[in-house]
């Protein structure tokens, strides 16, 4: 038997895979625009006439268009009073407020399909008319009365969810059975994959709580087992050949859906984050076989070893099942080009995955124009009709990289109908670019072009073919450009407001002071700080910037290449040093670690921030809070003095103004080793939809002992803990956690 907790299954974000020599921050000494132009001169103009202009806000059948002011003309204001810290196996909210749980790992998708026993028994197939594991990102879709897509649609919609990962200690009845580093239980197997991939649900209101139809017609399981096409510049390249599809058209399968986006024309976006470790490529072995480019790609994407589950290792039923051994990256079969064997799936995996949630046989697309690598999220800026579509995106890794994405096609209001036509439209045809982040507070985005800024072939640390190598290898090209490393870039969050966007970075322990080496990064402007954070009774040390911190940027115009950027909140332990650690003043009301999910309410204009954490759960479990955003360049520009011991370093920075009780609380906090994570409303703000995930993830259970599970939640009793999506609602009636005063 084989019992795995997080901790122990290493995943790539723990420790990165950025060795390039990009240059610090500090020594960028001629940025293109100074600060006190950006803020005082042509940038303010120039975002004033951008977002003074029709602004489509949603899109779907009854889309508007809108006016949005540069600036909020009313106050923001918070309507609840702050949870406190705690370390209860129970999820907490504030008075006034009521949570209730929804849909859990498990529960049934379809009719006929048997209630979840909770104790490890269903089979592998069940799984693809059941819930998933690991509940992430997620969107509500209004549903109108015709079955269509309704932006103003509250009472009825379709919930549309990641499910990242899995918890195999309490999704099989006594963990993974594993002998000699084989899986010898094929259903097992087939259980894991099916619980990854992305539910759609159909969600009415009855009263003031929230159901789901277990027999929605609406309702489907998208799995690693799911067809989906390839799209856009990298679709049919020699690198996306295999055995399953032989002339690179298509893949089966996405994996390790972490966080989401939603588009204009009503369709689901979802992201491959750590999708490297699951494939088996044992490079002793398999390197001989492989030409240097190929070895540079697996080593910078992180793909090697046996696969976290051992998937490849497992025999399927038939000889021409390759269930199974599509996880095998090794080269193993005769042809010149991939098609006997999955040397290149790999390739396959990394993208946006575009999803059709109102059409159930419809088939997903991955859109490779939007580039390969760890993808958190994609989050887009308001949209003028004429103007360009965009998104942001980051790769959640230490020492990675933010990117945008900028369409070639032109916004036209008319698409907001064409449904997954508009993808192929404005998806598949655009720019990449990746971010630098200057010493004086500006930043550029520098575009990843075959043809340009060493984007070719005869570049010597890696030698381009094509646009499509360019986007299929996407860190290789953001390496050398140049890009800023950042603390493991996570959520990105557009302030429909004003376009300010923001940006998680969860936590780098490779922060140094000094003497970094190739997979460490030294402190810069962007990334200021490096401290210890001890933790629990015995003081244990963890060094680097173990809080995490979150940036944000404004574009001077919509598809500008540059922009003005600042730290909106550095994450701490309220009790830290207040001048270079707990630099944004945070209170016990409102301190925080690791902050991961983010997202601003359409509705209330809310900015809502979960977390992540493995620093401070000697303190608390995770947890979700509230905050009035303020704006780019609302602080200043503030020096942080590191100290290592004899080793110190300052370095300067633009921090955001300090938030205070009134701007940031506490909203949410939840059961024993979960993570919070997805956050999705109704249009009218009166529910919001957030996910619990792995409660309990870090114990080894004795399943003869109930009490040694990490969690009971959300059961209860002895019941083995599982992920699950809650409902929260104001018991007045009132939308969730205030809005403009």
């Amino acid at each position: 038997m084989n019992d795995l907790t997080r901790s122990e299954l290493l995943e790539p974000e723990e420790f990165g895979t950025n060795t390039s020599s990009n240059p610090s921050l500090e020594s960028v000494l001629n940025a293109r625009l100074s600060r006190r132009s950006i803020l005082k001169g042509t940038f303010g103009l120039a975002s004033t006439a951008f977002f003074s202009t029709s602004v489509v806000a949603y899109g779907g059948s009854d889309a508007v268009a809108t006016t949005t002011a540069p600036e909020v003309t009313k106050s923001l204001k918070l309507n609840f009073n702050a949870v406190a810290k705690s370390l209860a196996d129970a999820v907490t909210v504030p008075a006034g407020y009521t949570a209730t749980v929804l849909y859990r790992l498990g529960d049934p998708t379809a009719a006929g399909v048997a209630e979840y026993k909770n104790d490890g028994t269903e089979s592998g197939a069940s799984f693809a008319q059941r819930a998933g594991d690991h509940h992430d990102g997620m969107h509500f879709f209004g549903l109108g009365s015709d079955g269509k897509y309704s932006a103003s649609a509250s009472d009825r919609g379709l919930l549309v969810m990641n499910h990242e990962s899995i918890t195999p200690n309490y999704l099989h009845a006594t963990g993974q059975t594993i002998v000699n580093n084989v899986r010898t239980v094929a259903d097992e197997v087939t259980k894991e994959l099916n619980a990854h991939g992305i539910s759609v649900i159909e969600v009415v209101r009855n009263g003031s709580s929230y159901s789901y139809k277990k027999d929605s017609s609406f309702n489907r399981r998208i799995t690693t087992f799911t067809e989906m096409t390839l799209s856009g510049p990298a679709a049919k390249s020699p690198m996306m050949i295999t055995a399953y599809s032989t002339d690179g058209s298509k893949t089966r399968g996405t994996v390790n859906n972490c966080a989401n986006g939603y588009t204009l024309w009503g369709t689901y976006v979802t992201c491959e984050e750590n999708w490297a470790g699951y494939f088996r490529r044992v490079a002793a072995t398999d390197d001989a076989n492989r030409n240097a480019k190929e070895r540079t790609s697996f080593a910078r994407y992180g793909v090697a070893g046996n696969g976290n589950h051992l998937w490849a290792t497992a025999t399927a039923a038939g000889a021409d099942d390759t269930s199974f051994s599509r996880w095998n990256a090794m080269k193993i079969g005769a042809s010149t080009n991939g098609s006997d064997d999955f040397r290149n799936a790999p390739n396959t995996y990394g993208w946006i995955v575009e999803i059709d949630p109102f059409n159930p046989t419809s088939t997903p697309k991955k859109r490779t124009a939007m580039g390969r690598f760890g993808h958190e999220n994609a989050a887009f800026l308001p949209v003028v009709a004429g103007q360009p579509l965009i998104y942001y995106m980051g790769d959640d890794s230490r020492g990675e990289y933010l990117y945008k994405y900028v369409s070639n096609a032109l916004w036209d209001p008319a698409d907001a109908t064409r449904g997954m036509t508009a993808g192929d439209k404005y998806l598949d045809d655009g720019k990449l670019y990746v971010a630098k982040f200057n010493a004086d507070g500006s930043g550029s985005w520098v575009e990843l072009k075959f043809g340009s800024n060493g984007l070719t072939s005869s570049n010597t640390t890696y030698a381009f073919a094509d646009q499509a190598d360019v986007l299929i290898n996407a860190r290789l090209a953001a390496d050398v450009v140049g890009a800023t490393k950042l603390d493991r870039p996570e959520w990105v969050a557009v302030n429909p407001a004003n376009g300010d966007a923001y940006l998680t970075l969860t936590n780098n322990s490779n922060r140094v002071l000094a003497n970094p080496t190739s997979s460490q990064q030294l402190v810069d402007p962007a990334n200021p700080r490096f401290y210890n954070d001890p933790k629990g009774t015995a003081a244990t040390a963890q060094k680097g910037n173990p809080n995490g911190h979150i940036i944000r940027w404004k574009d001077a115009t919509a598809a500008a290449t540059t922009f003005q950027w600042d730290v909106f909140l550095f994450g701490a332990r309220s009790t830290a040093n207040a001048a270079n650690i707990n630099v944004s003043n945070l209170t016990a009301n409102n301190d925080f670690s690791s902050p991961d999910g983010l997202w601003f309410s359409n509705n209330t204009g809310l900015l809502w921030i979960q977390t992540d954490d493995g620093a401070y759960t000697d303190v608390t479990n995770c947890m979700m809070l509230a905050a009035v955003a303020g704006k780019v360049g609302d602080g200043g520009k503030k020096t942080i003095n590191n100290i290592d011991g004899a080793t110190t370093r300052a370095v300067d920075t633009y921090v955001g103004a300090a938030p205070g009780d009134t701007n940031l609380r506490r909203f949410l906090v939840g059961p024993k080793e979960c993570e919070i994570t997805g956050v999705a409303e109704t249009p009218d703000g009166k529910a919001m939809f957030v996910n619990i995930q792995h409660p309990g993830e870090d114990t080894r259970p004795t399943y003869t002992n109930p009490a040694s599970f990490g969690s009971h939640w959300p059961d209860g009793g002895n019941a083995r803990p599982r992920s699950a999506t809650i409902v929260i609602t104001k018991n007045d009636g009132g939308t969730v956690g205030g809005g403009l005063a």
